[in-house]
């Protein structure tokens, strides 16, 4: 996961069509809901678990909702940064103003370290083992988003390539522990659990996938000479694929979360299950 443009970067975005506004209107405002509404079921699930899994639900909660916040001000900039010609005409950059993407960069510094906090948090593990993973996960995850941020703002391909490979050294790592340390505790999951965790990582290394593949769009364009992934092309498939990425990442993984909570929270206390009608 590389960080994202800045605004000075996107200063040279200085038109889209009224068909490119409006898909990037709209995602961004499916993004922003998607975010709301997971935060909402987050914190009404609570009593949907055992308290000592209620941390995981509390920690996905709050990812979504630092998410939806930052949404918010992503979609306010992204409206006021353009006006329209024509009643379905082209749209233009408003002089004077810009669109401020870089409440992205803030959004995961924030966000990812926490993600990796509620994927420990529902194993329920040792507060030794817990804190020995945190401590390896969250200085991995910052470092990653800090060494792709450089190239993000850059348009030149070169040092692109430079940041975004340095940035993967860390996302290598934070895989190792997730899928090598993590792994070992496995065998001590509640039945169906494990199953359950090996899904978890999966979608957590999938839906990480698509943010390098969207910092790459303006790679691609000087790779394949393809006009679609150039100037605005790269902008709107760039928004698609950092905005969809968020939700499966944040919102769709949160629901994984609460899921596995309820296995274990049913495999630990069967008057619990029963009461839920398990």
């Amino acid at each position: 996961m590389t960080a994202v443009a800045s605004g000075v970067d996107m200063v040279g975005i200085s038109n889209l069509t009224n068909g490119q506004f409006q898909a990037v209107y709209n995602v961004l405002s499916f993004a922003l809901a998607s975010m709301i509404f997971a935060t909402m079921f987050m914190l009404v699930a609570q009593g949907r678990v055992l308290p000592r899994y209620r941390q995981a639900l509390i920690t996905s909660a709050t990812v979504t909702g630092i998410a939806a916040y930052h949404y918010f001000r992503i979609f306010d900039s992204f409206r006021h940064a353009y006006v329209q010609s024509s009643v379905g005409g082209d749209y233009s950059q408003v002089a004077g103003e810009g669109f401020n993407e870089a409440y992205r960069y803030v959004d995961w510094l924030l966000t990812v370290p926490l993600l990796l906090v509620e994927t420990v948090a529902v194993l329920a593990l040792a507060k030794k083992v817990q804190s020995q993973l945190l401590v390896r996960l969250i200085p991995a995850s910052a470092l990653m988003i800090a060494l792709g941020y450089p190239g993000e703002i850059t348009s030149e391909i070169a040092p692109k390539m430079v940041w975004g490979a340095l940035s993967t050294i860390p996302f290598l790592y934070i895989l190792y522990i997730l899928f090598v340390e993590l792994g070992k505790s496995m065998g001590r999951q509640p039945a169906g659990v494990a199953k359950e965790l090996r899904g978890l990582r999966l979608t957590l290394v999938a839906t990480w996938g698509f943010y390098p593949i969207s910092y790459l769009f303006p790679v691609f364009s000087e790779w394949f000479n393809n006009d679609w992934f150039s100037g605005a092309g790269s902008f709107v498939f760039r928004q698609y694929g950092y905005s969809i990425a968020d939700v499966l990442a944040k919102a769709v993984f949160g629901l994984l979360i609460y899921k596995i909570a309820r296995l274990k929270s049913f495999a630990n206390d069967k008057s619990f299950a029963k009461s839920e009608g398990h």
